[in-house]
């Protein structure tokens, strides 16, 4: 396993994190995996060396912070961990349940805590932007929890590049934590990313750690055709349908298949290492419900793509609308 830092800061990461979206109660998604199914993803993880996990407190509402916790204590050395949470969606119906209010962030970072049962948060993230909520108010909270020591670093997610600078400026100009890392959508399908967000997070030392880095499963070669949903995830998640929708996606995703034909590997080797040989990736966070798909992941980390390779499957590319900032809908998200 390869190795680099988290933003600007001495704290070394795998070159991959894993998402433990996948691991908590499939009663919350039918493809999720239980406690018992989930073990041996963490345990192969630590294994290979991966020692940074992303979740958030919405996955299988708190289910999935519970199993995280429980494996990372049962085999890794948390000394050794990078573990990462996020807050903004709902975990319950009540009107404070949500957001990123300074109420709604501390008591949702205290039942994380819980969950994970650990001290300390490496890395707390905000979901999406809570546009009820001043940006000040959000970052003086966060800038709380750093300064208590029951969080490390703090993380963004999706947004636009001018709301990420504005979240910026407020922390310099108030002195106030500031963000290490951009969880954003970037993969082959989706490159908006590099147009401001990626300069911006090079200049300002965030890293970024992409979500959904196999376009949710496109880029993996388990569709037959653009908006295929006979996957167990794309049936019951439908967002791929929502990001994923333009004949040139499914252009790329051929390209991909070609160059991963003539290498013999699989596809979402080949686009996993695309975005782990882009300097301004730390880590892409990669998904995995078969331990085939997460042993395709490490190995992307040795595989070194060509020039010309690059050059073909990043050719077919066209521009896209800008997707994944809003917060889905609950139809969109499967949601119960």
């Amino acid at each position: 396993m390869e190795y680099t830092y988290l933003g600007t800061t001495g704290v070394r990461i795998s070159r991959l994190c894993l998402g433990c979206m996948s691991y908590g109660s499939p009663e919350w998604r039918p493809w999720v995996l239980d406690e018992e199914a989930a073990g041996p993803f963490f345990q192969r993880a630590i294994e290979a060396g991966i020692n940074f996990f992303d979740t958030a407190d919405v996955y299988s509402q708190g289910r999935s912070e519970e199993v995280t916790g429980r494996f990372l204590r049962e085999y890794g050395r948390l000394d050794e961990l990078v573990i990462a949470t996020k807050v903004f969606f709902p975990m319950g119906n009540g009107p404070n349940m949500r957001g990123l209010s300074r109420k709604h962030i501390q008591q949702a970072c205290e039942a994380s805590l819980r969950r994970l049962g650990v001290e300390t948060i490496d890395l707390y993230q905000i979901h999406r932007l809570d546009p009820r909520t001043p940006v000040e108010e959000t970052l003086a909270a966060l800038d709380q929890l750093v300064r208590q020591g029951k969080v490390r670093y703090i993380g963004a997610s999706s947004m636009y590049a001018w709301e990420l600078m504005k979240a910026l400026g407020v922390s310099d100009q108030r002195g106030l934590a500031r963000f290490v890392t951009m969880q954003n959508h970037y993969n082959l399908v989706y490159r908006e990313e590099e147009r401001e967000m990626q300069p911006l997070c090079v200049s300002e030392g965030l890293s970024m750690i992409p979500w959904s880095p196999l376009a949710r499963g496109m880029l993996a070669g388990t569709r037959a055709k653009l908006g295929d949903a006979s996957t167990s995830r794309s049936e019951s998640d439908g967002l791929d349908q929502v990001l994923y929708d333009q004949p040139s996606d499914w252009e790329v995703v051929q390209a991909v298949k070609r160059v991963a034909e003539a290498r013999g590997v699989p596809p979402a080797r080949v686009a996993l290492a695309w975005l782990l040989q882009n300097p301004a990736v730390a880590a892409p966070i990669v998904g995995a419900t078969k331990l085939t798909h997460l042993e395709d992941s490490i190995a992307a980390v040795d595989l070194q793509l060509e020039a010309s390779e690059i050059a073909a499957i990043e050719a077919p590319y066209k521009p896209h609308p800008v997707r994944g900032l809003a917060p889905p809908t609950p139809a969109q998200m499967g949601r119960r």
